[in-house]
């Protein structure tokens, strides 16, 4: 029996919940270094809660479809949400998992040679010289575990690093945080054209460089007070602003005690920041034991939607193996943003562990970064071997897995033939790919707004395994001239991933 994509949601996931009561939490205000006394104010509560669970009825509200045709830009169009579903039957979901290349020789930075502490670094590479260049926190001489420095590495592919690490002046004293952003070779304040955020003294302090070696404090003090040390800055490259998603002990009504949850505050300066929000919170409802949250990492545009990465924390789970006093665990979750203020976090393991006892990331496997290059995304991550605090000097390293461009979830047909159907669109380009894996058939075609196939764009087959497939209709897209269309996929033995406009 051919069964809606509604039905599949009630089926699967069970009553739709409701995830936005407020953040009445009031925790205390941190304390400025400077003077001893309480001088940066905490976000207290009530805090607006822009956070949702995939599948939830929060998670289909603010920030998603409003009535009418939705206008489609070039780029590419991702299906890890119900965004651009009207209808779907026979069809699954599946969150795709990268899998581990025995090729890499990971952990590519480890804690005994190079220093690394900290499950958060930056990873870029440098558009004049093509070197790929990672900061992270590394330990001090001292091995104090409640302070940090800045390591840094350089190297040709991204892989293979040149050693010895450098451990980089810092602008101030730094508990944590190896937040590193590249403005660019054209950014209009060359002396600040990257930037660097941590945690000290209370919330996130920022600094500036001209060349990510040597920083600069941008502000004197602490620019925006949270009560736990898990800070990091992001630029949001569709509103053109800059991000702190920080983290603070809150307790909410959907979760028992106090937890590690998520806020978002915005800024056009890094300076002077907007109240804060909650984006990730935890749902006894429906999250397995004491779930919370390291906060958020490795943002990529795709199209209209921000793709996040959630380090999702388990104190009260232990690794197989693990030795005496080891405990912890810590997966990699999807989150995904239209708006950029509501997160949509995904309930499903993106990347978790390695379930061999003894690997060196058999306890913990946090990614932090995403770095497209070519076909494929560079997904770097923290790997712990036994657990969350144990032996963190030596078993806290950075390692790689790969993806292909955009294949973070798969609407995925098998020998039934599934069919899925878009809302009315305004497609703004003039050719259509998709990306798909196909060892059965794809066939699409165009509808109009009553759902009525549309002359000149009747079915096109496709096979294969191609981020880019053509779709070569019999008329040219930009024909429609503005009209609304519903795109209309049947599908057997498939992996639909998304679609793409082409300018």
């Amino acid at each position: 029996m051919k069964t809606t994509l509604t039905l599949l949601t009630v089926l699967l996931l069970g009553p739709l919940v409701a995830l936005h009561a407020a953040d009445t939490s009031k925790p205390p205000a941190a304390t400025n270094p400077a003077t001893g006394k309480p001088g940066f104010p905490v976000p207290a509560g009530p805090l607006p809660n822009r956070a949702s669970i995939y599948g939830t009825a929060e998670a289909t509200k603010p920030g998603t479809r409003t009535d009418g045709a939705v206008i489609v830009r070039p780029g590419p169009q991702l299906f890890v949400d119900d965004f651009l579903i009207e209808s779907s039957e026979n069809l699954t979901r599946r969150v795709q998992q990268p899998v581990r290349d025995a090729g890499i020789p990971n952990p590519l930075v480890t804690g005994a040679e190079d220093r690394c502490f900290q499950p958060f670094f930056s990873v870029l590479r440098h558009p004049e010289s093509g070197q790929f260049r990672i900061w992270y926190g590394a330990w001090r001489d001292d091995k104090v575990m409640h302070a940090s420095r800045l390591g840094y590495l350089e190297g040709d592919d991204g892989i293979h690093w040149k050693r010895p690490a450098r451990i980089l002046d810092d602008p101030a004293p730094i508990q944590f945080g190896s937040e590193v952003l590249d403005e660019g070779p054209g950014f209009s304040d060359a002396a600040n054209r990257y930037k660097y955020g941590w945690w000290h003294g209370g919330g996130l302090r920022v600094a500036g460089s001209p060349d990510g070696m040597h920083f600069k404090p941008i502000a004197p003090d602490v620019v925006f007070a949270h009560d736990h040390d898990i800070t990091g800055i992001w630029r949001d490259p569709l509103r053109r602003r800059y991000v702190v998603t920080a983290s603070s002990y809150r307790e909410l009504p959907q979760f028992k005690g106090t937890r590690r949850t998520t806020l978002q505050a915005f800024s056009d300066d890094l300076v002077h920041w907007s109240p804060a929000a909650v984006v990730l919170a935890a749902d006894d409802r429906f999250d397995e034991g004491k779930t919370e949250f390291y906060a958020m990492s490795g943002f990529l545009a795709r199209g209209g939607l921000v793709v996040g990465l959630v380090k999702v924390l388990h104190d009260d789970w232990k690794a197989e193996g693990a030795p005496k006093g080891a405990y912890g665990m810590g997966h990699t979750s999807l989150a995904w943003t239209r708006d950029g203020e509501h997160w949509v976090r995904d309930r499903e393991v993106f990347f978790g562990p390695d379930t061999k006892p003894g690997s060196w990331d058999h306890a913990h496997a946090w990614i932090d970064e995403q770095l497209p290059l070519g076909d494929d995304v560079h997904l770097y991550y923290a790997g712990y071997q036994w657990g969350h605090k144990h032996n963190r000097f030596e078993e806290r390293q950075i390692g790689l897995v790969k993806m292909r461009r955009d294949r973070y979830v798969a609407r995925e047909a098998g020998a039934e033939k599934g069919i899925l159907r878009t809302p009315p669109l305004r497609l703004e380009g003039t050719a259509l790919t998709v990306n798909a894996s196909i060892t059965g058939e794809i066939r699409i075609r165009l509808l109009d707004d009553s759902s009525k196939p549309l002359p000149g764009f009747d079915w096109v087959s496709l096979r294969g395994d191609q981020l880019d497939h053509a779709v070569p209709f019999q008329q040219p897209l930009a024909s429609l001239d503005g009209r609304p269309v519903r795109i209309e996929f049947q599908m057997q033995h498939a992996r639909l991933f998304s679609f793409d406009l082409k300018p």
